[in-house]
């Protein structure tokens, strides 16, 4: 499947445990089965914009975009963090009038039961998302998944501390659930926006693909042929690379070229997506305003 059909997937989870939710509040009268309710809600708000972003994101190149439009998916993952942090704020306030006034809890099996239904679909739908965003490498999919992911783990605390209430009598258990649940997915929410952070700041690509490129250019190096200046930097699922390559002054162009054309096979094999970029120059010649080896972004 393509990237937006788990997104829509994800809408039509997000439409079902919303309805499944609201019910075992209405139920129940628990905040914190009202709460997990309102997450839902984020879930699908998040789902509609990461789709419109995807569909963004997978856009051509054009004049005004030579680069593409890849870090759309970064807007995504950075406007779901802050919907959760929008959710954590309003499932705190309804909890702390929950605390000022407690309320009894009725029906609470109806309502376990219907939240247990959502969390089985939640669970499901996040496992396929996570799949697909390393199959796909999109951080789109992969903050929906990671949001869905929170959100069953929420459900399942939240449902055996309702359980608890009526067991111990302690009617203010329910409200101080529902302020632990916000203050997990602010944890969520942090995560979401540093990632999205660190691909619009043009973050250098990770620890195994930076090694693999290692590997290749210390294998293609030679007394002939060295490299410098790589820099690196990921956009979404694009992965860029750009370094100098310094031959022989005596080589042809069309030699050079050749080799060129050699190293960026061997690297695109070796990380697979990789967009290369290499700048020939003559061994005597030094480019000005670089100090040797550079791993990082621009």
């Amino acid at each position: 499947m393509k990237v937006a059909h788990y997104l829509q997937l994800s809408i039509a989870a997000a439409v079902a445990t919303i309805g499944l939710k609201t019910a075992a509040w209405w139920v129940t009268g628990s905040v914190g089965l009202l709460s997990d309710a309102m997450e839902s809600f984020v879930n699908l708000a998040a789902a509609v914009f990461a789709l419109a972003m995807v569909t963004v994101a997978h856009a051509p190149a054009d004049e005004e975009h030579p680069f593409g439009h890849g870090k759309a998916e970064y807007f995504s993952s950075g406007f779901e963090g802050l919907l959760i942090l929008g959710a954590a704020a309003a499932i705190i306030w309804a909890a702390v009038q929950r605390l000022l006034d407690p309320q009894p809890l009725e029906a609470l099996g109806w309502g376990v039961a219907l939240s247990m239904v959502s969390s089985v679909i939640n669970g499901g739908v996040a496992w396929l998302l996570l799949r697909a965003a390393r199959q796909h490498e999109s951080i789109a999919l992969e903050a929906d998944g990671r949001h869905l992911m929170t959100d069953v783990w929420t459900s399942i605390g939240v449902a055996v501390g309702v359980l608890l209430v009526p067991a111990t009598g302690w009617l203010w258990l329910d409200p101080v659930l529902a302020i632990a649940v916000a203050l997990n997915i602010t944890r969520e929410a942090w995560s979401l926006l540093q990632r999205s952070i660190d691909g619009l700041m043009d973050r250098a690509l990770g620890e195994a693909d930076h090694t693999a490129i290692d590997a290749v250019l210390a294998g293609l190096a030679s007394d002939e042929v060295r490299f410098d200046h790589l820099r690196t930097r990921r956009a979404a699922r694009y992965k860029f690379c750009e370094f100098h390559m310094h031959v022989p002054g005596h080589w042809s162009l069309a030699q050079a070229a050749a080799r060129r054309v050699s190293i960026e096979r061997a690297l695109m094999e070796a990380v697979p997506g990789l967009k290369v970029t290499i700048e020939l120059l003559p061994q005597s010649v030094e480019p000005v305003g670089h100090d040797g080896l550079t791993h990082g972004a621009p």
